[in-house]
């Protein structure tokens, strides 16, 4: 998948949580990653219509301090 994200459908009754977690393996990040890529998809989340078009993004992963303990 590319940073843009891919497009993909969804299926009957399946939420933007389920779908998320179909394609990716996960949804923390990724759904608001999601909403904030298609608008107006907000609307919608609690239950697709089947078929709707979603660009799914993925989130970028998060930065970790690098902690040194002999420092």
């Amino acid at each position: 998948m590319t940073e843009q994200g891919v497009t993909v459908r969804a299926h009957a009754h399946e939420t933007l949580d389920a779908l998320a977690w179909r394609q990716l393996g996960a949804t923390a990040g990724h759904v608001e990653a999601t909403l904030a890529a298609n608008p107006g998809l907000a609307k919608l989340a609690a239950e697709l219509p089947e078929g709707q078009a979603v660009r799914l993004v993925k989130a970028p992963e998060p930065v970790r301090a690098m902690v040194n303990i002999w420092d």
